[in-house]
């Protein structure tokens, strides 16, 4: 059963509230300009997700496996819960556009090239992964590293990993499995240093082999994709030929 009611307009989108109120007794009406309540607005995704997290006692591993998603997107999808219902305001995300330069508008380097792809689009940007799922991704302040909601790491991923990607691409002549490391210890299983989590985890983040990883690929392939730096496929990533001609001059 659904925890939501129809509320919005069919017509133009906005919401509907309720015009009169019926006795289920002896079916009396009332009249009333009453809006509904927060939670009969709330989306079907976040109406699901709220009526799966109050049925598992707000365990959140347990709504991930009823929901089949990520910890990040659980956790993205309960802050936005909370927004919605009022119990916290809505983060305003701001750029400061100051240190926003172009550096190095030449390199081949996969870091400055999504560093100044950044730039060129205000510091935020939206990208699509191979599903469909699209990700919001924003310069940090520091110049040197972005956000993303669905990579909720501290401190947040620096660009030269995306250099760290293009180091193994270049080493598997230009192709390379993106691993799995939700399910595998570093060395193990699908999360060998020859995947793209894998690499991540030695060479950026410095985990030692049987070390449990963090898995961002799905978000840094979607981000290299934008920037025409690879092509993305379900279970693999390759260089892409304008990359690749870049890349040899």
């Amino acid at each position: 059963m659904k925890l939501k009611l129809f509320n919005r307009c069919p017509v133009c989108g906005e919401k509907l509230q309720a015009s009169k109120l019926t006795c289920m007794g002896c079916h009396a009406e009332f009249p009333t300009d009453n809006l509904l309540s927060p939670y009969d607005y709330l989306s079907e995704e976040l109406s699901d997700f709220l009526q799966t997290f109050l049925s598992c006692r707000g365990n959140m591993r347990e709504v991930q496996a009823a929901l089949n998603i990520s910890y990040p997107t659980a956790k993205k999808r309960l802050d936005e819960l909370l927004v919605a219902l009022g119990y916290v305001e809505k983060e305003e995300d701001t750029v400061d556009m100051s240190f926003l330069k172009n550096n190095k508008p030449s390199s081949t380097k996969a870091s400055d090239i999504i560093r100044n792809k950044l730039y060129e689009n205000g510091g935020r940007a939206t990208v699509l992964s191979v599903s469909g799922n699209s990700y919001i991704i924003k310069a940090a302040n520091d110049g040197k590293s972005f956000l993303c909601d669905e990579l909720p790491i501290k401190p947040p991923y620096e660009y030269t990993v995306f250099d760290v990607i293009v180091d193994l691409l270049i080493r598997q002549g230009g192709k390379a499995r993106k691993g799995n490391g939700r399910n595998y210890r570093l060395g193990e299983g699908d999360c060998t240093e020859d995947t793209v989590v894998g690499a991540i985890a030695k060479n950026y983040a410095g985990k030692e082999s049987g070390s449990s990883v963090y898995d961002p690929v799905f978000v840094l392939t979607s981000v290299m994709e934008w920037a025409g730096i690879i092509h993305n496929d379900r279970g693999y990533i390759e260089l892409s030929p304008e990359y690749c001609q870049k890349l040899n001059g």
